[in-house]
C-alpha cells in the first residue's frame, strides 16, 4: 500500500493517472455511442437482417412469377386456367357454376318486392328499413 502512495504521491503522477482515466472514458464513450460505435453497428446489423429476409421473399416471388411467365409462353393449360379463373370464360357446351363465399354469419334481409319500402343507410353504412313510401 505504501508503494501505491509513493508512486501516485507526486502531482505529475496524479495528473497522468487523471489523464489516463479521461482517455479511457473518452474511448469507451466513442465505442458505445460514437459514429460507427457498438449501438450503430447493432442497428445496422438488424437492418441488414431485415433486408436479407425481404430480399429472400422477393426472390421467391420472382421465381414464382418467372415460372408463371414460362407457363404462359409455352403452355396452353396456363392460358386456359387464367381465362377461366380471371375472366370467367367457359368452353362451348359447359355449364358455369359459381360458389358463394358469403360467411355463415350473413343474415339476408327479405323484402317483399311488391311493398313500397325505402331502404336508408345509417351513418355507419348499415341499411335500415324506413317507413313505407305511401306514408310519406
Amino acid at each position: 500500500m505504501s508503494f501505491m502512495l509513493n508512486v501516485f504521491g507526486s502531482t505529475a503522477s496524479k495528473m497522468l493517472l487523471g489523464l489516463a482515466i479521461i482517455l479511457i472514458a473518452g474511448f469507451q464513450y466513442l465505442f458505445w455511442f460514437g459514429e460507427g460505435g457498438y449501438r450503430e453497428h447493432q442497428q445496422l446489423s438488424q437492418k441488414i437482417q431485415q433486408q436479407t429476409e425481404l430480399n429472400n421473399e422477393l426472390k421467391e416471388r420472382n421465381r414464382v412469377l418467372a415460372a408463371e411467365v414460362y407457363d404462359l409462353k409455352n403452355g396452353v393449360e396456363a392460358i386456359e386456367e387464367h381465362a377461366r379463373l380471371d375472366l370467367g370464360l367457359i368452353k362451348p357446351h359447359e355449364t358455369f357454376i359459381q360458389m358463394s363465399t358469403i360467411s355463415t354469419q350473413y343474415r339476408p334481409i327479405y323484402i317483399d318486392p311488391n311493398s313500397k319500402v325505402d331502404l336508408r343507410t345509417n351513418e355507419d353504412g348499415s341499411a335500415e328499413l324506413a317507413a313505407p313510401l305511401d306514408e310519406w
